[in-house]
């Protein structure tokens, strides 16, 4: 494996193709067909990101945390799994929960407040997002050392930003994948701010260079690239699967958006570094790629605009027509077994609601006692 410092990168921001030995071999069955899917997938996932950032602003969503410029990072990786790894992602790989296919208006579940998780994880093989900080990558390294004992060879792949190598749980979760030599992949979306906070802070090398003295090989690579993002993923995945220990991915992109719609990056981030990211837009240089091969005909165009839109309507609609939650449901699925415990607080909740003459609202299907 490499130890190139230096960003992988095979289409630049002005999409043209470049040549890169090593890692070309890894993606040669990305034709025509598969570049304009990959550009129907970064578009969507931006159309899907825009539409929430609209329901939130709209007040239909408490919060939404943006990947605004982050889509090639989640595209390239997500599409580079298979259907039996497993992912543990943070709160911001909305666009890797598209491509794992999570049902559109169970991403916007928990931001509206109406559930404690979004969806069902074996349906997809993908965990419901982590909010505490790092917390996944436990979980992932847990996982993967499951799948050692059970002498599969699917990986676990678990997604964070540069903000979460300085907490405990990522080191830790190092130190056991490699130790055991896991199958798990470590993809940390390096997106300059850890809300407002830079990255040179936290760091005075380079964040995949931390993963070598855990004795984890890393890649660093061009996260607006979906091209070489998919190369490295590919790369990593398949030492995982035969026996090789887990991987750090690094990829170097940027947090266009805010932190989330609660923040404000005009008050520590300078409006220059913003425009000078926007010239290497994701979107962008596959559109150009697309163009420079004559592939962006006027039909594919609006097949893209037209898939775009449609999910988007989705994701509106299944956001505001979304039914709230009986007042018992919150006792739901806490346990696998019913305990006295439980029951206790149970008939204290549905006593306390009856008290406002209302006794309907007490019962639920896994509520009160009757």
């Amino acid at each position: 494996m490499s130890t190139d410092r230096n960003l992988i990168q095979l289409i630049t921001p002005a999409g043209e193709r470049i040549s890169h030995p090593e890692f070309d071999p890894w993606v040669k069955d990305i034709g025509d067909e598969q570049l304009c899917s990959l550009y129907e997938d970064l578009t969507v996932i931006r159309r899907i990101d825009v539409e929430a950032t609209a329901l939130q602003r709209q007040g239909e969503l408490g919060l939404w945390p943006p990947l605004l410029g982050q889509e090639a990072a989640q595209v390239g990786s997500g599409r580079a799994l298979r259907e039996d790894d497993f992912v543990f992602s943070s709160y911001r790989e909305n666009g890797v929960a598209y491509c794992r296919g999570v049902d559109l208006t169970d991403i916007t579940r928990v931001w509206r407040g109406t559930a404690s998780s979004g969806w069902d994880p074996y349906t997809v093989n993908m965990a419901t997002p982590q909010i505490i900080i790092g917390a996944q990558t436990l979980h992932a390294t847990g996982y993967a050392m499951g799948i050692q004992n059970d002498g599969a060879d699917s990986v676990a792949v678990t997604y964070f930003g540069d903000g979460a190598t300085s907490e405990g749980d990522v080191n830790e979760a190092m130190v056991f994948a490699a130790s055991f030599q896991a199958p798990v992949v470590f993809f940390c979306s390096n997106n300059h701010w850890a809300i407002s906070e830079p990255v040179r802070l936290q760091s005075h090398i380079q964040i995949a260079d931390r993963a070598t003295g855990f004795g984890i090989p890393s890649l660093r690579v061009d996260g607006n690239d979906v091209l070489a993002v998919m190369a490295a993923t590919r790369v990593a995945l398949d030492r995982a699967r035969h026996g090789g220990g887990p991987t750090f991915i690094e990829a170097v992109t940027y947090r266009m958006g805010p932190h989330t719609t609660a923040d404000d990056p005009t008050r520590y981030r300078d409006a220059n570094e913003l425009e000078d990211w926007a010239a290497k837009d994701p979107i962008q240089r596959v559109k150009a790629l697309l163009e420079r091969k004559g592939l962006l005909t006027d039909q594919v165009k609006q097949h893209v605009h037209d898939k775009a839109e449609a999910v988007a309507r989705d994701v509106r609609s299944g956001c505001i027509n979304m039914p709230d939650p009986e007042p018992m449901d919150i006792f739901k699925h806490i346990y696998s077994e019913p305990n006295s415990w439980l029951d206790r607080q149970q008939d204290h909740y549905a006593r306390y609601l009856a008290s406002f003459g209302d006794p309907a609202g007490a019962t639920s299907e896994e509520g009160a006692r009757r």
